[in-house]
């Protein structure tokens, strides 16, 4: 019998995991280096974590680590129902925002070891969390891409922390409602990217398809759907793909350096985003919030036919 500590919240409605205690001994190499043990030799934990029938499609879990780094405050490694993510918006805003809840950190600058370099993230007096994302870019613009069933779909390859593809001009209506609609659009936009060969910088998988439209301009600058990989649409506006959006933004010319984007996900949830440009590079800033939402132990009972999770 194993039990796993756990708190659970929620950043604009993407619930994240957060692993306090009990999670798999991954040694002590950077988080970089632990992320590959993790998936080489404990990806069972990662199943029972987050999978069925303790979790969900939609839970992304945070393994707290002790950072290998010493500046750093925390360590982190994300992942979620198919595999492991390389950077997560939400999930830094709901570990920042978790740790507040814990009476681990008070407001101001959390300096976090992730699989992609270090984050650094600002816990502000009214509890909203600031991200200040690793450096982000668009590396292919317009990217044409024939989809079976859908015809030519044209999208930017960007890099927020994760792959993405970025499509603004589609015929879909960018609600709740329309949800079996979305997934199947940007499905079948994933899949044809895959079998196409298109790819992000040093061949890495595109795993992320996001879908623009207007919003109300009392409400957002733009809204968006986001299909993970795993086949799980983003309940928040994504802080990587909101990332990715505000490079493209910025590369274009149509977002100045500092000015607010309100970026709004698919049940109207919003994050405030700008760029900072250091040396040529863009650095965007995301502001959200989270909510914790319970706080308990996982059991893994092996006599269990399900102790690892449903995969």
């Amino acid at each position: 019998m194993r039990t796993i500590e756990i708190l659970d919240s929620h950043t604009a409605g993407e619930p994240t995991r957060l692993v306090l205690e009990g999670g798999p001994d991954l040694g002590n190499g950077t988080i970089a280096e632990r992320l590959q043990v993790f998936r080489r030799d404990h990806d069972r934990w990662r199943s029972a974590i987050v999978n069925e029938p303790r979790g969900s499609d939609a839970v992304v879990g945070a393994l707290l680590c002790v950072p290998s780094d010493a500046s750093c405050d925390v360590g982190v490694i994300f992942f979620n129902n198919i595999g492991y993510l390389k950077m997560c918006g939400h999930g830094t805003i709901g570990l920042v925002a978790s740790l507040a809840w814990l009476e681990r950190i008070k407001p101001g600058k959390v300096r976090i070891e992730t699989t992609v370099g270090i984050v650094t993230a600002e816990l502000l007096e009214s509890g909203d969390v600031v991200v200040a994302n690793v450096p982000s870019y668009r590396a292919r613009k317009a990217i044409p891409v024939d989809v079976p069933g859908i015809g030519v779909v044209r999208g930017d390859v960007a890099w927020g922390g994760n792959w993405f593809f970025l499509v603004e001009e589609h015929s879909l209506e960018v609600r709740l409602s329309n949800l079996d609609a979305l997934t199947s659009y940007s499905s079948r936009i994933q899949q044809a990217l895959s079998e196409q060969g298109i790819r992000g910088d040093d061949g890495a998988e595109i795993d992320h398809v996001e879908l623009f439209a207007a919003a109300n301009p009392q409400e957002a600058d733009s809204r968006n759907f986001v299909l993970c990989p795993g086949g799980a649409y983003d309940r928040s506006p994504c802080g990587t793909g909101t990332s990715a959006k505000l490079a493209c933004l910025y590369e274009d010319g149509k977002l100045k350096e500092r000015q607010e984007w309100r970026q709004q996900g698919i049940l109207g949830s919003v994050f405030r985003g700008s760029v900072e440009v250091r040396n040529g590079r863009i650095f965007p800033l995301i502001r959200g919030s989270a909510h914790v939402t319970l706080r308990g132990s996982l059991i893994i009972d092996e006599n269990d036919p399900f102790a690892w999770g449903i995969r």
